[in-house]
């Protein structure tokens, strides 16, 4: 039975050039990032690996944003030098995401209030998503004597696989304005939480830019 994982993205920055505190906004976008990444898995040991992705945005207002995200990367855990049960893999992935973000400046009036000028641009948000898992490489067998002799015994798990991932979205858009009083970058701090099916993946850190 496949068991429910949890892996993570922290420190979000995104920039992006839709007009998107004025009547006129753009109402598409496009992001790239590259970053770091750290898994949570069955494994102690976590080994930073990396990430890059491409998003297309569409703005069905200046405060809810639309993303379809293509990601592709490589998550690493354990070493069959220093893990304690010297397991040890190397997951080499593609992702492809659809979610949305709803901005606090969607639902409040914050005209003439200083503190909910700058809550506005908080934002919580959700979607789904596939990924699609190959194993690079991974150490199946048992390199100690645990209850099994030394290789005999096969751990359990697939070389690549397809689960399904839901994100669990939250963070602030810092925004820059042109001369004409219009925010055409943000800088944008995150945190975001998966939810996947399967045994591989749990994780990651990562820096995001859109324009």
């Amino acid at each position: 039975m496949k068991k429910i994982t949890l892996f993570f993205i922290l420190g979000l920055l995104k920039l992006s050039a839709n007009a998107r505190d004025s009547y006129n906004f753009s109402h598409w976008g496009v992001g790239f990032f590259g970053s770091t990444n750290f898994p949570y898995a069955d494994l102690k040991q976590g080994n930073q690996g990396k990430t890059f992705n491409i998003t297309g945005y569409y703005n069905l207002t200046p405060y809810v944003p639309l993303g379809l995200e293509i990601q592709t990367g490589s998550i690493s855990g354990g070493s069959i030098i220093t893990d304690v049960a010297k397991r040890q893999y190397d997951n080499h992935y593609m992702a492809v995401i659809v979610h949305g973000d709803l901005a606090l400046g969607e639902i409040m009036d914050y005209d003439g209030n200083f503190f909910l000028k700058f809550a506005k641009d908080l934002y919580i948000g959700t979607g789904f998503g596939m990924i699609n898992n190959k194993m690079a490489f991974i150490q199946r067998t048992n390199l100690i004597a645990t209850g099994y002799p030394v290789g005999t015994y096969t751990f359990p798990g697939q070389n690549s696989s397809a689960n399904l991932i839901v994100p669990i979205r939250f963070g602030y858009e810092f925004k820059i304005y042109n001369t004409y009083g219009e925010p055409f970058i943000g800088l944008n701090i995150g945190y975001i939480h998966n939810l996947t099916s399967g045994r591989r993946l749990r994780w990651l850190y990562r820096f995001f830019n859109r324009f």
